[in-house]
């Protein structure tokens, strides 16, 4: 080969190599909107943050992933608690390179109830950061014991427990008979307990747990933020598809009352589903 060819193949060959130099690794965690990562840093520091959502709305489960994502980056994710599976269940013994099979096992998924295609990408962030997820919803096998349980009624004060019930009429489509009202109210707050309680023993100084859930759960005045230790700094999320709600004068200073959400993160609306529809095939009004 004569010299200056010599030269030129070796001149291409140092180009190659230092251009497969600056190549990035394949990134762990997704690179979150930088909206997203604004908002999720004004939520700090918390010991917990909740983060309530649509079920059918498919951006929030992307909020879930960057704000899971977000965290990890920081060091500051501690665990990451679901709703959507059942409390006992965990990835603690799995290492951060676990299949996604691996780690729906472990969770005892059920993707019928929650498609995994939609909540899958922030507990395997989770994983990949090697921190547990953490099933916190209350089992089925301890729901009928729930529904008998009359001292699940004191465990919200009375205005509480009734829109409590009213709101269990609201997502039933007033079709439930009303002597079904406090057996499945005692559900929803013994959800809220287990999820609490996941919450609360999962808590590490200087991290923050991270709660998927849906809205309901994570209302103040209602929901999980009930039940955990007055000394927890707690961040409750709405995650709100479509435009914001009212405003409505802040009656904090003469009410003592609190709001519901610490903030609220609008996202799209999404189309409009008859889900009472639905419903009215399989439960008869009294």
């Amino acid at each position: 080969m004569p010299p200056s060819s010599a030269r030129w193949t070796c001149c291409v060959l140092l180009v190659i190599l230092s251009a497969c130099a600056r190549v990035p690794e394949p990134r762990l965690f997704p690179e979150a909107p930088n909206d997203i990562t604004v908002r999720t840093d004004a939520l700090l520091p918390a010991d917990v943050v909740l983060l309530g959502e649509q079920h059918d709305a498919a951006e929030h489960q992307h909020i879930h992933q960057h704000v899971v994502a977000r965290l990890a980056v920081e060091g500051k994710l501690g665990a990451l608690a679901l709703e959507m599976a059942d409390a006992g269940s965990s990835t603690a013994a799995l290492k951060s390179n676990s299949t996604q099979l691996q780690v729906q096992q472990a969770l005892g998924w059920n993707s019928k109830s929650w498609p995994w295609a939609a909540y899958g990408p922030a507990v395997m962030v989770a994983v990949k950061a090697g921190v547990p997820v953490l099933g916190a919803n209350l089992p089925a096998t301890q729901m009928r014991a729930a529904m008998a349980d009359s001292q699940l009624d004191t465990r919200l004060p009375g205005p509480a427990l009734k829109a409590q019930q009213q709101a269990i009429r609201g997502s039933h489509c007033d079709l439930l008979p009303e002597t079904q009202i406090s057996p499945m109210t005692r559900i929803q707050v013994a959800r809220d307990i287990s999820m609490a309680r996941t919450i609360e023993q999962a808590a590490l100084p200087g991290k923050t747990v991270v709660l998927l859930a849906g809205s309901g759960h994570v209302n103040r005045e209602l929901g999980v933020p009930r039940h955990l230790p007055d000394g927890m700094t707690v961040k409750a999320v709405l995650l709100r598809a479509g435009p914001p709600p009212p405003v409505e004068p802040d009656t904090r200073a003469s009410t003592g009352k609190a709001p519901a959400f610490d903030v609220i993160w609008t996202t799209p609306a999404v189309p409009v589903k008859d889900y009472c529809a639905d419903l009215k095939d399989r439960i008869k009004p009294s």
